[in-house]
């Protein structure tokens, strides 16, 4: 629904859904298409988000070892829910079938439910009316809140949410969400520097 609401065809969200499976790539370029992005600012937030699949990959490659010709298929199902059930499989073979029936069970439900749901917002008509363009940012705000158990995490959070939103009146729709990715290596850098002075002070101590 909330693709839909963004301006999508039910062809066009089937195939976003089909051919981009991770959940937060596909809400962030339909919100920033929302908000009137253009296709390559959304593209590349979306990007941006799912970088982090290609690092499951690295270390999925090494514990699946699957046959070369079944990789690049494989790949499609990096995501987090089937990193998470192969890394906690006792043995190679409980890995890869973790891997399978997690991936194979959550493609089939997560394009069914897009259908689904892309066939509603057609029948209920203006999504607008509404209020589906919230359901993007809600379903983020859920996601991500229980993740955030570190101070770290949360500083991280809070300054990339006072960059997209300060941002917003500045920048074109979607650029605000890829100046926000940097708050991350931001606080990195300064809790890095932070250590290192401490480190500095205690050595001019001794």
């Amino acid at each position: 629904m909330t693709s839909a609401g963004s301006g999508l065809t039910l062809l066009q969200t089937c195939a976003l859904s089909l051919l981009v499976f991770t959940g937060a790539s596909q809400f962030a370029l339909v919100g920033a298409l929302a908000a009137g992005g253009g296709p390559f600012t959304a593209a590349a937030g979306a990007f941006f988000l799912g970088v982090r699949n290609a690092f499951y990959g690295l270390r999925l490659s090494q514990l699946l070892a699957l046959p070369r010709a079944v990789r690049p298929f494989a790949a499609q199902w990096v995501i987090d829910e089937t990193a998470a059930v192969s890394l906690a499989q006792p043995t190679r073979r409980s890995a890869r079938i973790g891997f399978l029936v997690t991936g194979l069970s959550l493609y089939i439900l997560w394009n069914l439910t897009t259908l689904l749901g892309a066939l509603g917002a057609e029948a209920i008509g203006d999504t607008d009316a509404w209020g589906l363009d919230a359901a993007g940012p809600a379903v983020f705000l859920a996601l991500l809140a229980p993740m955030l158990r570190t101070g770290t995490e949360r500083t991280v959070a809070g300054l990339a949410v006072l960059l997209g939103l300060g941002l917003l009146p500045v920048l074109p729709a979607g650029v605000p969400v890829l100046v926000a990715a940097l708050a991350a290596p931001v606080v990195l850098w300064a809790r890095g520097r932070r250590g290192a002075s401490r480190g500095d002070l205690g050595e001019g101590d001794r």
